[in-house]
């Protein structure tokens, strides 16, 4: 249990989608991930999965779509498809893709400014919310000298046998990588890459599983709710903690060791 629980501020909301493929040596699958500019005032530096905040132009086009999933959590998930195309140059989550790296056309409208649903419309595509799993939901407290927090919905993307060709944006993020959640936690380990606390724990939790179906039929065993972070001062310092039930193998890092964005 927290020693202290730090009030939760408001929050950005935000979403991440974490892109499956079958491993072509027949090990673990594969996870992309890419590495923010340094200068990024939100994980500069850090190696993430693809994802951004939730513009209103989601929750524009989520309530003109309908449907029964709640408004907040339709325009999460197109968040986390129009990001992906913008970071990754991936259409992932939609109908009437036929090659999910073939989107290069969508990718430049999006970066001069069209929506999402505009572009959708214009090469008809329709976004299809079950290829997205719902995995976590992620709320930080109010650390000092955060600059910002985020309240970030995680989903899971098979993106199968296929090799896609993932492109990086360079305006955001300054290179991507395909490798197993085992793999990204080795090199962080050794110094490679660097992860803010919520994406070595998601990693952690992800190398407990040999396929896409597998970690997709752990989160139908573990509903979402929403994680939320706290601050456990003890004798031998301050831990930065997450809650039990969630499903996550590691539960706290050291706060002096854990970066938080």
């Amino acid at each position: 249990m927290p020693s202290e629980t730090i009030p939760q501020p408001v929050a950005t909301p935000a979403a991440t989608m974490v892109i499956f493929r079958e491993n072509p040596d027949g090990g673990a699958p594969l996870l992309l991930m890419v590495e923010r500019i340094k200068a990024m005032a939100f994980a500069g530096g850090a190696a993430v999965f693809p994802g951004g905040k939730v513009d209103p132009a989601d929750f524009d086009y989520a309530e003109m779509l309908g449907g029964p999933l709640p408004l907040d959590e339709a325009a999460a998930r197109l968040a986390a498809i129009r990001e992906t195309i913008e970071e990754a140059g991936l259409a992932l989550g939609l109908k009437g893709v036929t090659d999910p790296a073939d989107c290069g056309d969508a990718r430049a409208e999006l970066h001069n400014g069209d929506s999402l649903q505009v572009i959708c419309t214009r090469h008809n595509w329709t976004p299809d919310f079950e290829q997205l799993v719902p995995w976590s939901r992620w709320r930080p407290p109010a650390f000092e000298g955060a600059s910002r927090v985020f309240d970030t919905r995680f989903y899971l993307v098979d993106a199968g046998n296929t090799t896609p060709l993932a492109t990086v944006d360079h305006t955001e993020n300054r290179a991507l990588f395909w490798a197993s959640a085992a793999e990204a936690l080795d090199c962080a380990d050794e110094g490679k890459i660097k992860l803010i606390f919520p994406t070595r724990r998601n990693l952690e939790r992800l190398a407990m599983f040999g396929s896409f179906d597998a970690a997709a039929a752990h989160a139908a065993e573990h509903p979402v709710s929403t994680v939320l972070t706290y601050v456990d001062k003890r004798e031998d310092g301050n831990w930065l903690c997450i809650p039990d039930g969630h499903g996550y193998p590691v539960l706290e890092e050291s706060f002096d060791k854990a970066m938080r964005g």
